[in-house]
């Protein structure tokens, strides 16, 4: 896998498009080409969601948790936390009991189309072994999803929180 990251979300970004739906869907085709998974049988089905709270919009999916409590319910090993990566799923070893729907604390597990499995977001493991970024965070064009490191965080919340002090620095002396 390349660089180990996380899905970080600006809702004042978001503008409730379905891009990362839409690309998501395509990413987990058959063909992974929009055309083409439009007639497939399964339709493919997105693992992310875009929830509307007053007047915002978010993306929603699954967060990746360090210590997942979806991983912990599971009775079958169907989930499995990656060291430094995702919580993946085995759709051979799921039983279908929706412990893991119950157990997320983002709701961000559902029932696959065939209702007796659950459907996940599994951060597009096989992108991100291509050195590629997750088929959401690609398509978003207005930077609500984007894909980054902890450190890449760490260092844009630093910047926020000196370019803030600064200012304030200058309001006092000036």
């Amino acid at each position: 896998m390349s660089k180990p990251g996380m899905l970080v979300i600006n809702v004042e970004r978001c503008i409730g498009c379905g891009r990362c739906k839409l690309e998501c869907a395509v990413a987990h085709s058959e063909s992974r080409e929009l055309v083409k998974a439009i007639h497939e049988t399964p339709r493919p089905k997105a693992r992310v969601t875009v929830e509307a709270v007053g007047q915002y919009s978010a993306p929603l999916q699954c967060r990746h948790c360090e210590d997942a409590p979806c991983v912990a319910v599971c009775p079958s090993g169907a989930l499995k936390k990656e060291p430094d990566g995702p919580v993946l799923f085995e759709r051979e070893l799921c039983i279908g009991c929706k412990q893991c729907i119950l157990a997320c604390p983002f709701g961000a597990i559902t029932m696959d189309r065939d209702g007796k499995h659950v459907l996940k977001c599994d951060l597009c493991v096989s992108r991100l072994e291509l050195g590629e970024e997750p088929a959401c965070a690609a398509a978003c064009h207005t930077g609500a999803l984007t894909y980054k490191t902890a450190e890449e965080v760490a260092a844009e919340k630093r910047q926020k929180t000196l370019r803030e002090y600064l200012v304030t620095l200058h309001k006092d002396t000036a």
